[in-house]
C-alpha cells in the first residue's frame, strides 16, 4: 500500500497528463477545422475561376459566330464594345461589378448557341450555384505591330480590346475574375 502522498502525486501526474491529452485533442480538431474550411474555399475559388473563364470563353464563341457576324440586327460584344466609349486603363477599370459602362454577357446553363447574343439572366451551374459573366471594353486602335507588317501601307489597323471573365459562387463575398488583351484586324477608321 502506497502513502497518502504518492496517492496524490500520481493523481496529480494522471490529471495532468489527462489535461496534455485534452489539449492535444482539442488542438487536432480546431486544425481539421481550419483545414476542411481551407479545401472548402479553393474548391469555390475554383469553380469561381472555371466560370471565369468559361466567360472569356464566350466572348470569343459569340465574336467567331458566323450567325451573328452575318446579323445586322446582332451585334458580337467585341463590335458592341467598339461603337463604345473606350476604356482609358490611366484612370478606369474594367471591374466586374460595373455592369453598365461595358459590354456585358452571361453564361447560363442553356450554354452557347450559335446566332445569339448570350444576355439572359440565369446561372452558370445549379450546384453549387454559380454566376459566370464577361465584360468587355475597347481600348484603341493602333498600327498593328509583328507580323501585321506586312499590311502596313493598307487601310487595317489592330484594334486593342480588353475582357474579363468573371465567376462568383453563390453566397461568396468576391468574384474571381481573369482578363484577356484581344487584339483584331479591322478597317482604320476614317479619322486615322
Amino acid at each position: 500500500m502506497m502513502p497518502s502522498k504518492q496517492q496524490g502525486i500520481v493523481l496529480v501526474f494522471a490529471l495532468l497528463v489527462l489535461l496534455s491529452l485534452t489539449i492535444l485533442g482539442v488542438s487536432s480538431v480546431s486544425s481539421s477545422l481550419m483545414q476542411s474550411k481551407m479545401a472548402q474555399s479553393m474548391e469555390s475559388y475554383n469553380i469561381a475561376f472555371d466560370a471565369a473563364e468559361a466567360a472569356l470563353g464566350g466572348v470569343i464563341f459569340e465574336s467567331e459566330d458566323q450567325q451573328i457576324l452575318a446579323n445586322d440586327a446582332l451585334n458580337d460584344p467585341l463590335t458592341e464594345a467598339r461603337q463604345d466609349v473606350a476604356l482609358n486603363l490611366v484612370i478606369q477599370d474594367l471591374s466586374c461589378f460595373d455592369t453598365v459602362n461595358w459590354t456585358n454577357r452571361r453564361l447560363t446553363t442553356a450554354g452557347l448557341n450559335t446566332g445569339t447574343q448570350h444576355n439572359g439572366a440565369g446561372s452558370f451551374s445549379i450546384t453549387p450555384e454559380v454566376q459566370s459573366w464577361s465584360s468587355s471594353a475597347f481600348i484603341s486602335e493602333r498600327a498593328c505591330l509583328g507580323s501585321s507588317n506586312v499590311i502596313g501601307g493598307s487601310n487595317i489597323s489592330c484594334h486593342i480590346f480588353k475582357i474579363r471573365g468573371c465567376g462568383q459562387v453563390s453566397g461568396s463575398a468576391y468574384a474571381v475574375a481573369n482578363s484577356l488583351n484581344v487584339s483584331v484586324f479591322a478597317p482604320a477608321s476614317s479619322g486615322e
